[in-house]
């Protein structure tokens, strides 16, 4: 590879899944970083791709935010909250109420109209709504407002767990990106600890200034992996200074199976090895939903659970379109008139606020339509009379 590539820096290692797979280096090279693939048998380059560019990373990027950063961020954050809150505003409307199951739990096929879209809206949405919150909720997880403040509270280890490694200022999250999950969500707010030898004869700010120059090969890296057992699959992150380590991490399909091992560049000393055990219950069922999220967790199986859920969204959503349509008011498009008569609105107001109040984005959003819908209102009678 380095024929290949005279100038990269190599920032990961990822080695060959099996026999047949080749093994992987993310390098910078020129200001770009590439995927390179090689083969583990002879070290000659089999291909290269751009690690940011490429299809899978375009649509982890534009699935996480939008491809523009934070504001891509919180507008994602925004719609997944609003799912949340239309589907549980949904389900309160679906309460059967002492009403039939048909039309209830199944649509009435016999009916015509605005009623059989209204069934089909109504089960549809009951139907998959166990699914689609729990897709909605792993994915706020990841959010970084939400999903952050969550983190905080859930994603936690005991301190004694770093009591005899020297740590630094920074957290394992910072090893993952838009584009590319190498540590799991567990870890994210963990601190990354430094490599010990040598601190003695330089300052701390120094060694963090200083390139890196490990002692330890990634053969015997990856030896040390293997040796504990770690999951095939994992990649090898290289320090990027003097006091960095190698981070050995799995953010395995079974999350039974995660792993991360933070290793002294010098010595080759695990200073941390954090497995599934480790993690608190929350944080265990946080990310189990997240591989129920991505589809990994049982296959062919969980995949098909997403198409299903895809599906039933796209049918709710065609279908409201079409209650709305028939609906609307006659020779125009605006919202069907406001009945005065509906007995629970009291307790729907009490369940939106407090949708507000958990998704705080979601609540600021509630309080500028309700601002706007108030000025605007306003002025529209006004002009009217």
């Amino acid at each position: 590879m380095k024929a290949a590539y005279p100038q990269a820096q190599v920032s990961q290692y990822l080695p060959a899944l099996n026999s047949a797979r080749s093994a992987q280096f993310v390098i910078s090279d020129a200001g770009r970083e590439l995927n390179v693939f090689v083969d583990p048998y002879t070290g000659s380059v089999l291909g290269a791709q751009d690690a940011k560019q490429n299809l899978q990373a375009v649509a982890r990027a534009l699935h996480g935010e939008l491809m523009i950063g934070t504001v891509g961020d919180r507008l994602i954050e925004l719609a997944a909250g609003w799912g949340i809150v239309l589907v549980v505003s949904g389900l309160y409307l679906w309460w059967p109420r002492g009403r039939a199951t048909a039309g209830v739990l199944w649509p009435r096929f016999g009916a015509r109209g605005r009623l059989l879209w209204r069934d089909l809206h109504a089960v549809s949405g009951f139907w998959g709504s166990a699914l689609l919150l729990l897709m909605l909720l792993s994915g706020m997880t990841w959010t970084g407002f939400w999903g952050k403040q969550y983190a905080d509270v859930w994603n936690t280890f005991p301190a004694a767990m770093w009591n005899d490694v020297p740590t630094s200022d920074q957290h394992a999250g910072t090893l993952n990106s838009a584009a590319r999950q190498t540590v799991p969500w567990a870890l994210e707010n963990t601190p990354m600890p430094v490599s010990g030898a040598h601190a003695e004869h330089m300052g701390h700010a120094a060694m963090n200034d200083a390139p890196a120059a490990p002692q330890v090969t990634l053969q015997q890296v990856e030896d040390l992996a293997n040796t504990r057992g770690v999951e095939p699959g994992y990649s090898i992150t290289l320090p990027t200074s003097a006091s960095g380590v190698f981070t050995v991490a799995v953010f395995a399909d079974d999350p039974r199976n995660d792993a991360t091992l933070h290793v002294d560049q010098y010595t080759g000393r695990v200073l941390v090895d954090v497995r599934w055990a480790d993690y608190s219950p929350v944080a265990q069922a946080t990310e189990l939903g997240v591989m129920l999220h991505e589809g990994k967790m049982f296959g062919w199986v969980n995949q098909l659970l997403i198409l299903l859920v895809c599906l039933l969204i796209l049918l709710g959503s065609v279908s409201g379109l079409v209650m709305w349509w028939k609906r609307r008011p006659q020779g125009g498009l605006g919202v069907p008139p406001l009945r005065h008569d509906l007995p629970r609105w009291k307790v729907a107001t009490v369940v939106m606020v407090g949708l507000g109040v958990a998704f705080p984005l979601v609540g600021v959003s509630m309080l500028v339509v309700w601002g706007l819908d108030r000025l605007l209102g306003r002025r529209m009678l006004a002009v009217r009379a």
